[in-house]
């Protein structure tokens, strides 16, 4: 069937769903306690990070995920820097990613004094693919003294950040289990996929660390910020304390006992964050009867719906679809948008912008061919007096 028919289906779906003539990609909905928390956080003084609401919101995203640390940050990307400093990455160093992902995830890597790898995707879930890593490590890497080695740079390959890309699961078991086998930690970039789950463990929990984002366009919102989800206690400590500017808790000294930083989240952030936290479930579910509509029309025009792969369950942080190829792509998004449905292609593969030109790749064949197919679309949770 034609583009414009799908676009039309697609239009009257959203018409059930929001009262506004735009549709965006994805906004925020605020409508529980923000207003009353950021005030009480107003008038307490305490708007930085020694707000009571920094401590509460860190222990309702252990409650939500049941990790059993938290730590707040100011954004995703410094969740993912610090927490790959942490996880003992050096400059020099080579960490496996994909090249299908945001810029903060190569950005949080070459913050280190790292550099990426890039590794191609799995076409069912567009997250890194186990197959193509144990070939790339196969073929190219060797182990020394209990690390791994890229033979020709000689270069350590010290972590792996795979990443659950619109808030689909990717293989991550089988990635932790390839990282494993070859002493490379494995550092989850879940910035888009809070609420999902792989079996009965939340994304972020199955490497060392995984890593959360709270901008505005994301599940939930505190207007910025980030979070680092652990299990292993020492870590957790040991990135509270690089991320409060590594400060030696004193009565009145200014102590400071190694490199630190200021990725601390103010109490005004966490405050919104919370009260965000608070509505993620009905978020959750008025997306994932959004996304069912859609999947039926995808059906009926012949559109490839990106689905959770079985096992999983995902946020549909940004529901996508699949088109055949550029020229389909194209014109897909040029009609959402004169419908004023505001959908977004996939990001340019990270090894084509110039300050990643150079990085080692595979051939990241899937990776292209996504890049050109690839259509998100708007995925907002509906205010719920529209719902």
């Amino acid at each position: 069937m034609s583009v414009q028919l799908f676009v039309r289906k697609l239009r009257e779906v959203y018409g059930d769903y929001y009262s506004e003539t735009e549709v965006p990609l994805h906004r925020p909905v605020f409508e529980g306690n923000e207003k009353n928390y950021l005030l009480k956080c107003i008038d307490s003084n305490f708007v930085s990070s020694a707000s009571e609401y920094v401590t509460r919101f860190e222990a309702a995203i252990c409650e939500y995920t049941h990790a059993k640390h938290s730590v707040l940050v100011v954004n995703g990307t410094a969740a993912l820097n610090a927490s790959l400093i942490v996880a003992g990455v050096l400059p020099g160093d080579l960490v496996l990613t994909q090249a299908f992902t945001f810029v903060a995830t190569g950005n949080a890597i070459r913050q280190c004094g790292a550099r990426p790898i890039f590794i191609d995707i799995d076409e069912d879930c567009l997250g890194l693919s186990p197959t193509s890593l144990t070939k790339f490590l196969d073929e190219f890497t060797q182990m020394r003294e209990g690390n791994c080695f890229h033979k020709s740079s000689n270069k350590r390959i010290s972590a792996c950040v795979p990443m659950h890309t619109f808030g689909n699961p990717c293989r991550v078991k089988q990635l932790q289990s390839i990282c494993k086998r070859r002493g490379i930690v494995m550092i989850e970039d879940a910035a888009e996929s809070l609420g999902s789950r792989v079996g009965d463990k939340h994304t972020g929990l199955i490497g060392l660390a995984g890593t959360l984002s709270f901008n505005g366009n994301k599940i939930i919102t505190a207007g910025g910020g980030g979070a680092v989800l652990t299990d292993d206690k020492d870590f957790a400590t040991r990135l509270k304390h690089i991320t409060t500017t590594a400060k030696v808790p004193h009565r009145f000294e200014y102590q400071h006992n190694e490199m630190g930083y200021n990725y601390r989240m103010p109490g005004i952030n966490a405050a919104l964050g919370l009260a965000q936290l608070e509505n993620l479930q009905r978020f959750l579910t008025q997306k994932q009867i959004l996304g069912s509509e859609i999947k039926k029309i995808c059906n009926e025009c012949c559109f490839d719906f990106v689905e959770a792969l079985a096992g999983t369950h995902s946020n549909n942080w940004l529901i996508t679809v699949r088109t055949s190829s550029l020229e389909e792509r194209n014109a897909l998004l040029e009609g959402l948008h004169s419908f004023r449905l505001y959908a977004r292609p996939a990001w340019l593969p990270l090894n084509q912008l110039p300050h990643f030109k150079g990085c080692l790749t595979d051939a990241l064949r899937i990776t292209q061919e996504q890049y050109k197919t690839v259509v998100c679309l708007p995925s907002s949770a509906p205010a719920a007096a529209s719902a």
